[in-house]
């Protein structure tokens, strides 16, 4: 929990301020471009306008699932009944049959693979009893993850007209998908799955990039005549992953090249500078009343953060931290911001945490900090 609690953190810090170099132009009505690891924003348009987001619904729903496979609550071969509302969900199908138990393995590649409205609906009622009762669970996730501009009435985001209180943004899904590939990377591989075979009928991912990218390991579709074409998309070229999410285009060749579009700009245009290994302290914090005077101060993951191609030496970093700190402190709670600018510009904000725990001194110890922290 420290460590999502600093995700989130890190995510609702970062941002990318003036732009080095002009963001591509797209038809999409809304997109974002998110670096995975750091959440910084290298390019967005409307980011933050609430749009219906249709089927991309669904990486909620498959973020709550992979929770109760690792909890397991749910387990891959258990048998799912569907139930005959699951088994009438128009829209895209993944064919399951109705009141026969299918695999919670094969409903989940159904709603991944397919995006099938029907194993999305079964699935939800496993997990919540009923979908009303999951689209809750839904949305206390969503507020957890800090997803602010976040709605959601059911497991699909299939409706048979608009729909505008189920809605979403690009930040919104582009941290919801950084969330999934973070927390639980097995079920995000099932994204990159091009087809599979259920009950004798070849369904194919709807996903045009996979074929068209080798890098590209997934995301999600999305489409309705209210949110028109959407796709999440991500790729990994060597150390770096990036997020596109592009909301509201004509067709289903626009999103896939809108995305391939954003996806190249960011790997072309900018370059990766590792700046802090996993567990290096950036620097020794001042601790007051602790059994420790210090602590050390850096990041969980290794630091890893775009730059506009060839101004890497013109990057500057700055950590301000949270003074006075005072015992006890918890490993992972963020002591302090790294402030980062690009040949002056700043380039984004990001919280650092204490590698380890200092508890609370003894009495003369705290006695002695109350006097100096009165002087100080």
């Amino acid at each position: 929990m420290r460590f999502l609690a600093f995700f989130l953190a890190l995510l609702s810090l970062a941002a990318s301020h003036a732009q080095p170099i002009s963001a591509p132009t797209l038809s999409a009505r809304a997109w974002i471009l998110m670096d995975a690891t750091t959440g910084q924003v290298l390019a967005a348009q409307q980011a933050d306008t609430r749009f219906e987001p249709a089927s991309l619904t669904k990486v909620m729903t498959t973020y709550l699932v992979a929770d109760a496979l690792a909890q397991k609550t749910l387990s891959p071969q258990q048998q799912v009944t569907v139930s005959e509302r699951a088994w009438r969900t128009q829209g895209s199908r993944s064919f399951v049959p109705v009141n026969k138990g299918v695999s919670v393995d094969d409903l989940l590649k159904g709603m991944v693979i397919q995006s099938g409205n029907d194993a999305s609906v079964a699935l939800a009622e496993a997990i919540g009893g009923s979908e009303d009762a999951f689209a809750a669970m839904m949305n206390r996730t969503a507020q957890r993850m800090g997803l602010k501009d976040t709605n959601f009435l059911n497991a699909s985001g299939y409706f048979e007209g608009p729909a505008p209180n189920h809605y979403s943004t690009a930040r919104d899904l582009a941290r919801l998908a950084a969330a999934l590939m973070r927390d639980h990377p097995e079920t995000h591989a099932l994204h990159a799955t091009r087809e599979y075979t259920y009950n004798g009928i070849r369904q194919y991912n709807r996903n045009r990039l996979l074929w068209a990218d080798p890098t590209v390991d997934g995301l999600k579709t999305g489409h309705s005549n209210a949110a028109g074409f959407c796709l999440i998309a991500t790729a990994k070229r060597g150390p770096r992953r990036l997020i596109s999410v592009v909301l509201g285009t004509a067709s289903e060749e626009a999103r896939a090249r809108d995305s391939l579009t954003l996806l190249n700009w960011g790997f072309a245009g900018f370059d990766a500078v590792k700046l802090y290994d996993k567990g290096q302290a950036i620097s020794q914090l001042k601790v007051f009343k602790g059994a420790q005077n210090v602590v050390g101060a850096g990041f969980a993951e290794d630091f890893v953060v775009s730059v506009p191609r060839g101004m890497a030496d013109k990057l500057s970093v700055q950590l301000v931290s949270r003074q006075p700190l005072i015992a006890p402190v918890a490993a992972g709670a963020v002591v302090g911001t790294l402030k980062l600018a690009v040949a002056g510009q700043p380039w984004g904000e990001y919280p650092v945490v204490a590698q380890s725990a200092v508890p609370v001194a003894g009495f003369l110890g705290r006695l002695w900090d109350d006097l100096r922290l009165f002087f100080q």
